[in-house]
């Protein structure tokens, strides 16, 4: 990394007596600290924070942002994560005063505007979903998926069927899948993939049982295909009394043309980050509402808002509910930005979305698939998942070289090396929000890589700030804290 003032940290540009603002007089009663305070919580020195000026602290965050990639700034092809342009009218909308400056402890009567808002959103997210309850309260994508499946636990257990304790997942899934249903209490399952990217239809119908809680699957999958057995899969599970859970991280492909209740879903999650365009990145903020049937709206997580003649309120009232997932009531301001994009968009607008997702990935496959095969076909939904195995072979540059080198020309680089299923995988997924210029633009440069030296490669990138960390090392010893040399 380079030694300058971009990248040095706030305590090393410290200075003794800078400033960088004022204040407000205090306007606690002035009393000894002890009467206010236990003894052991008062400090008997101040806090050893960096002592800066304004334009140290700024100039210090312009210059990192300065080297971070965003949708903002640069083409994102992130498979699977989905990382699309974030409409700065949502921004505005949620940074209205009665949005952005409510408080949790309010009482509800002085939170209706935000309550109603919550409650269409809540409907909203039903009907895209073809199923009848939703809870807004989980934080992410993954916590949603825990959530909806702690309701599965509950519902079993409430109608005595403790005995179903398998989740069968297929081996395309997000990781997320398994660790979920392992935090959840269930016996994961693996179910193999045919060489299309389909369900193997005789290894899940070998492990379907009695003893099976949920499937769970991603449909569209993280190949970028939507599996055409979904229906039969679902009537299956159904017929043998489990369920299905449809992880909703690729929704972004089918709104508006498919709903996963029409085609079996018992209950899904939301990524609004990825589906309606919330902020992401950098571990938040996020937000992973869920979806569910009827028969499993009484476990949801409490509250959940409900509409009364007098208004709207928040319902705690609930005797089979899992309870909280989260503080307050999840995540509101990624909420916030949902529902404008949803609303801005409308019904005809999110068909539109998807259509235009799955155009520019189709566009984007048909350009590169003969330097770089995909193995699943032609065709794909939202994304497309292309091996760099034969140009590993026969030049020595692997999936991670075309990646890291990408980011010399401005481009991130799509998710590589997942899912494991397909030798050296770049999984690109360009949304709907980039145009054709952009799309060509990456075509080139990806074509231009395959031609340069392999060695070269090997030590990309060569314009960013940090090159290639030992991200073994990282992993393994990571450093969480800054400590003075």
């Amino acid at each position: 990394m380079r030694n300058t003032l971009a990248t040095k940290l706030l305590f090393e540009l410290s200075q003794p007596g800078r400033r960088a603002g004022l204040m407000p007089a205090c306007d606690v009663p002035e009393r000894p600290a002890e009467e206010l305070l236990p003894g052991e919580c008062v400090a008997v020195k101040p806090p050893p924070l960096p002592e800066l000026a304004e334009p140290d602290v700024v100039r210090h965050y312009a210059n990192l942002s300065q080297q971070n990639m965003s949708v903002d700034t640069h083409t994102y092809p992130l498979g699977s994560c989905t990382m699309k342009y974030n409409p700065k009218r949502n921004e505005r909308f949620a940074a209205l005063p009665g949005m952005a400056n409510v408080h949790p402890y309010q009482p509800d009567e002085s939170l209706q505007g935000m309550l109603q808002l919550l409650y269409e959103m809540q409907e909203i997210l039903a009907e895209i979903g073809g199923l009848d309850a939703v809870s807004l309260q989980p934080a992410a994508g993954a916590q949603g998926e825990l959530t909806a499946l702690l309701v599965a636990a509950a519902y079993y257990r409430d109608t005595h069927q403790e005995s179903r304790r398998k989740v069968l997942i297929p081996d395309s899934a997000h990781g997320t899948n398994p660790a979920s249903a392992a935090m959840a209490g269930f016996d994961t399952v693996t179910v193999k993939s045919t060489p299309k990217g389909y369900v193997d239809m005789d290894d899940f119908r070998s492990k379907l049982d009695e003893t099976v809680a949920v499937f769970m699957i991603t449909n569209p999958n993280t190949l970028g295909m939507f599996d055409r057995e979904i229906k039969r899969i679902a009537d299956e599970v159904h017929e043998a009394g489990g369920m299905i859970y449809l992880d909703g991280a690729n929704m972004n492909a089918i709104l508006g043309v498919t709903r996963p209740g029409d085609f079996g879903a018992d209950m899904m999650h939301y990524n609004p980050h990825k589906t309606f365009s919330g902020p992401h990145g950098g571990g938040g903020p996020g937000a992973g509402p869920i979806a569910v049937r009827a028969k499993l709206e009484p476990y949801l997580p409490s509250p959940v808002v409900e509409k009364t003649p007098s208004g709207y309120r928040l319902a705690y009232d609930r005797p089979k509910s899992i309870g909280r997932v989260r503080s307050f009531f999840g995540n509101t301001g990624v909420l916030v930005r949902a529902y404008s994009y949803i609303c801005t968009h409308g019904p005809d607008g999110l068909k539109r979305v998807a259509e235009n997702a799955v155009l520019n990935a189709n566009y984007l496959l048909s350009r590169v698939k003969h330097i770089f095969p995909v193995p699943q076909g032609d065709r794909c939904m939202h994304e497309f998942v292309a091996s760099a195995g034969q140009l590993k072979a026969d030049k020595g540059i692997s999936a991670m070289d075309i990646g890291k080198r990408l980011l010399d020309h401005g481009f991130h680089a799509p998710t590589v090396y997942f899912p494991p299923i397909v030798k050296e995988a770049m999984m690109v997924e360009p949304t709907e929000t980039e145009s054709k210029a952009s799309l060509d633009a990456l075509t080139a440069t990806l074509f231009r890589i395959t031609e340069e030296d392999a060695e070269f490669l090997h030590d990309a990138p060569h314009t960013t700030s940090t090159s290639r960390p030992d991200e073994v090392a990282a992993a393994r010893t990571p450093v969480l804290s800054w400590k003075p040399e």
